[in-house]
């Protein structure tokens, strides 16, 4: 059961049966696409989804922000610059920071857009890619999705190949949504409902950094989707309340527990580097978490960007599966963690 005050909610039977499966030593973790097979393709294209569903991702993941008619879209960040080509195509459309925000473009807008590998400036402020050796640096015919157009892809995918794989939602800036008029929880709910995922926990995460939306996804919306409480870095400034130091002890943890299944906690939360014999060395944070009865899926394991003092992206694999002993992760390369699993 669910507590928060006088208020209860009763989670289905099948939802605490796979928290059970789940918290088993024998029981494989599942693997997370983290913004579709993005190690191969431009983040959050379609054609990245439909490789990690090839790859067998167990869970493709959505980043949703708004456009400015109320649309979710599958965007990881709430700035367009980064990962498409908005610079060229809509000059003049920055705010007054430099940045082009998706909630000032229309659906419309939004879908003349072409994506491209994430990139940066260098220091003589050219644009460069995050990841050198990704896929290139270059204009594609890759267009940003709505969130139902991406439930289709996947939904077709499995159909036709037998499988059943899951979205994993992630609500981005819902406090800056909420200030522009928009209830971004209702509005995900709505498109799952229409979709016929709103009904299907076993299929579905959603997932925040803010506790709040959580709150209120569980208690006020009544979903009976799992929730994730995503946990960073106080440091990072997220649009949020919420403490994450706080989140991480024993009693910020039962906290959770109060309306969450999980948790999704950054990857240095958990591996803390090695000790003087080599030997790696893990916070508590993952037995805390099971000991609340919470999930722990933590973010991003890339075998292109390594903990400093990790030599193979097999050794990283082992640390976090075999010692920390998770029970999900997410990650750029899908295919690479799913035959570590099976090797």
């Amino acid at each position: 059961m669910l507590h928060k005050g006088a208020e209860v909610i009763s989670r289905p039977f099948f939802i605490l049966v796979l928290l059970f499966m789940a918290h088993n030593a024998s029981a494989a973790p599942i693997v997370i696409a983290h913004r579709g097979a993005s190690g191969y393709l431009p983040e959050h294209s379609l054609a990245a989804k439909a490789m990690a569903h090839a790859m067998g991702a167990d869970f493709l993941e959505q980043d949703i922000v708004l456009s400015a008619d109320g649309i979710p879209v599958v965007l990881h960040d709430i700035y367009l610059e980064e990962t498409t080509d908005v610079e060229q195509r809509f000059a003049g459309r920055a705010r007054a920071n430099g940045r082009y925000y998706a909630l000032d473009f229309q659906l419309a807008e939004l879908r003349q857009l072409r994506l491209h590998e994430r990139s940066t400036h260098d220091a003589q402020g050219r644009k460069v890619a995050v990841y050198p050796g990704r896929y290139p640096l270059q204009a594609t015919p890759f267009t940003i999705p709505t969130l139902a157009e991406e439930i289709d892809l996947i939904a077709g995918l499995d159909r036709s190949t037998g499988r059943r794989t899951g979205l994993y939602i992630e609500l981005k800036a819902p406090g800056m949504h909420r200030r522009a008029g928009f209830d971004m929880a209702a509005i995900v709910l709505a498109v799952l409902r229409d979709k016929g995922y709103a009904d299907k926990p076993e299929q579905v995460y959603l997932q925040c950094f803010d506790a709040a939306t959580l709150r209120r996804l569980r208690f006020e919306h009544k979903t009976a989707l799992p929730l994730i409480q995503l946990i960073g870095e106080n440091s990072w400034g997220e649009d949020t309340d919420t403490d994450y130091d706080q989140l991480r002890t024993p009693a910020g943890l039962a906290l959770v527990a109060e309306y969450a299944e999980g948790i999704g906690p950054w990857l240095k939360q958990i591996y803390l580097g090695k000790d003087a014999s080599g030997r790696a060395q893990l916070s508590e944070l993952v037995a805390q978490a099971h000991a609340a009865g919470l999930l722990v899926h933590p973010y991003t394991l890339r075998r292109d960007e390594l903990p400093q003092d990790v030599e193979s992206f097999d050794e990283l694999l082992d640390i976090i599966i075999r010692q920390a002993g998770v029970d999900g992760l997410f990650t750029d390369f899908p295919d690479t963690v799913r035959a570590y699993l099976h090797h």
